[in-house]
């Protein structure tokens, strides 16, 4: 079973879009829910009322339950994706424990992203943990030593080992200095490792391209700005004298802000909402 969940384990969009991608690669059939009435505040996470044949339809935040068959493999794939709850984490985490006893999963693996001070130049750090020995050889997964704190993803991990159930965790890395915008390039490196985890190739030509492009429009508007372009050489200098797996760790934060990131730039809000608002309105532009 696979499960990622939009909201603060989500950074950059890497693991909500990964989960997607994965489960609309094997064409997966949806098969229940955990509805929201329970789980979710909603006068923060809003239902959304759209059009449906001149009829409004409300759409209320859920988790959803999608189950499909993989080629060649022994096993199927259960996928679940949905936003992180408000309200009564410990009993959602044992709803989801509940479908992966249903469905009969040996083994689960969340999904999430971080913002942390990395350079969008270099390749995207992937760390996390498994209780798999033999998974953790095949990913080759660098342990995370982060205390503090922590998101449904964390909540739910902890109770599925609770569970008997065996787990693995992936975390992907996602500059932040480009906090929100949506990162194909950080999705990308999960859905590599997800592809290792199933012992199935995943195809992902469609987000190469858009890591591609990503990189380059980020780069653009970097250059822009004298002050911001020094910090993200800074950042890439930093990346190449270190050891990889010391620098992600000691470095590594969960959050939205960070004050090294706020002094890169005279206006740092509005460097980040313009590579924000050019990456979501030019997705395939090369």
């Amino acid at each position: 079973m696979l499960a990622a969940f939009e909201g603060w384990n989500d950074a950059g969009e890497a693991a909500s879009t990964a989960a997607r991608y994965v489960r609309d690669h094997f064409v997966a059939d949806e098969v229940g829910t955990i509805e929201a009435e329970d789980f979710f505040d909603f006068t923060v996470a809003r239902p959304f009322v759209r059009l449906v044949d001149g009829q409004r339809i409300i759409e209320w935040p859920a988790t959803t339950v999608y189950v499909a068959s993989l080629p060649d493999a022994t096993h199927d794939l259960v996928v679940l994706v949905g936003h992180e709850p408000q309200l009564r984490w410990r009993t959602f985490a044992d709803h989801v424990a509940s479908v992966a006893r249903r469905v009969g999963a040996h083994h689960v693996v969340t999904l999430g992203a971080l913002l942390a001070d990395v350079p969008h130049t270099r390749p995207v750090q992937v760390f996390g943990s498994t209780d798999n020995t033999d998974l953790a050889d095949r990913l080759g997964l660098m342990p995370s030593e982060y205390q503090g704190p922590t998101g449904i993803v964390g909540v739910l991990g902890a109770r599925l080992r609770e569970s008997g159930l065996s787990t693995a965790s992936l975390w992907a890395s996602v500059p932040a200095y480009v906090s929100s915008a949506p990162s194909p390039k950080a999705a990308l490196a999960l859905v590599e490792k997800v592809s290792v985890v199933l012992g199935v190739p995943l195809p992902s030509t469609d987000l190469e391209i858009a890591s591609a492009a990503y990189e380059r429009q980020i780069s653009d508007l970097v250059a822009e700005d004298e002050r911001t372009a020094e910090f993200v050489e800074e950042l890439e200098t930093h990346y190449d004298s270190q050891d990889a797996q010391d620098e992600f760790i000691e470095d590594a934060y969960i959050g939205a802000d960070s004050t090294d990131v706020a002094s890169i730039s005279d206006d740092p809000e509005s460097l980040v909402a313009e590579v924000e608002d050019f990456l979501r309105n030019n997705p395939g532009r090369s």
